[in-house]
């Protein structure tokens, strides 16, 4: 789910642009997903800290409520090739080089550990911010911001509902534009919450079981 954001925010960056933002999972499995081999020193670090986040959810979903709240900070880097195969798409260039994304979560344990026993429970989470840089030849990178208080509602164990609660968006004026066209549409039809629901039903039983080794004491 953390890292879901980040492609949320990409996705909805550039979708404009390609002319098609209605269905970003099934882009992601061809565009952004990470290169199996070759990763950069970066990259690998990136990946580490990711599953380091992905524990501490786990943990607060699966596990009792005596531990300590989720507080971290994940980092994510789009190489300028799965870019250009996003924008391809419209017969157009990635006219930039890579983006680096970071966004720091933080969450009630205490709320998360009920979202799976209770009935029904709606999880707010705290507001948060995502961060882009936008590298570019020669010149140093740009940046945009997007604020987001992303809920998701739990009806018996499962997630049923979820809404990101765009807010604020700030950077240069063309990415900016496409941004806010994008985040204005999500509030208003909610394009992007069957996605979030189906990746977080997946993440707190398929996902969170992949690093099981990583939380089931913590």
């Amino acid at each position: 789910m953390p890292l879901k954001i980040l492609y949320i925010l990409v996705f909805a960056t550039l979708a404009p642009m390609c002319g098609h933002a209605a269905d970003p999972a099934a882009e992601e499995a061809v565009t952004l997903a990470a290169p199996k081999t070759g990763l950069t020193a970066e990259e690998l670090a990136e990946r580490e800290g990711r599953r380091a986040c992905k524990a501490a959810l786990c943990a607060a979903f699966r596990n009792p409520a005596n531990g300590s709240n989720v507080a971290c900070t994940i980092q994510k880097s789009f190489r300028k090739e799965q870019l250009q195969k996003i924008v391809s798409k419209a017969k157009v260039s990635w006219p930039w080089g890579r983006v680096v994304c970071s966004a720091g979560l933080k969450a009630d344990r205490s709320v998360l550990s009920k979202a799976l026993t209770t009935d029904k429970l709606v999880v707010t989470f705290d507001p948060h911010k995502v961060a882009c840089e936008i590298e570019h030849e020669g010149e140093a990178p740009s940046s945009i911001t997007a604020e987001m208080t992303p809920s998701v509602t739990f009806e018996n164990g499962k997630a049923v509902k979820a809404v990101m609660n765009w807010g604020k968006v700030e950077g240069p004026a063309l990415v900016k534009g496409l941004m806010w066209t994008a985040t204005a549409t999500d509030n208003t039809v909610n394009v992007l919450g069957s996605m979030v629901v189906d990746d977080m039903n997946d993440f707190v039983t398929a996902k969170c079981d992949e690093v099981k080794t990583d939380w089931q004491d913590k």
